[in-house]
């Protein structure tokens, strides 16, 4: 099971990934939006913003977050970490419920070119 800085170090590492994104990939990194990753396993919620192509956790909260982010996303520990490792593959996860995520429809549109 993936600890709350291994989670943490992962999201650091999406944000560096993204920060260097180009084309599509990078219009869509660009959105400026709040943003709540629950790691059901740890009950814990990382709370932040995607802003000038980068997400930035603001605050680590135990449970579910204290108020609806745009952009929420739900998983477990080491499905984060394989997320961002490229072991396991977003569309395959999200599709069989091993990763939820729910934002607007436009959102969803310019997430799917991230994702």
């Amino acid at each position: 099971m993936a600890t709350i800085e291994e989670c943490r170090a992962a999201l650091e590492k999406l944000s560096d990934t993204m920060q260097h994104a180009e084309g599509d990939v990078r219009t869509a990194a660009t959105m400026d939006r709040s943003v709540s990753c629950r790691i059901t396993d740890l009950d814990t919620t990382f709370v932040g913003r995607m802003t000038g192509g980068r997400i930035v956790v603001h605050d680590t909260v135990q449970g579910p977050p204290p108020e609806k982010a745009q952009i929420r996303l739900t998983m477990k520990g080491d499905d984060l970490v394989a997320l961002v490792d490229g072991e396991l593959n977003f569309a395959k996860a999200w599709g069989s419920g091993r990763v939820k995520l729910e934002a607007g429809l436009r959102d969803l549109l310019q997430l799917r070119k991230l994702l």
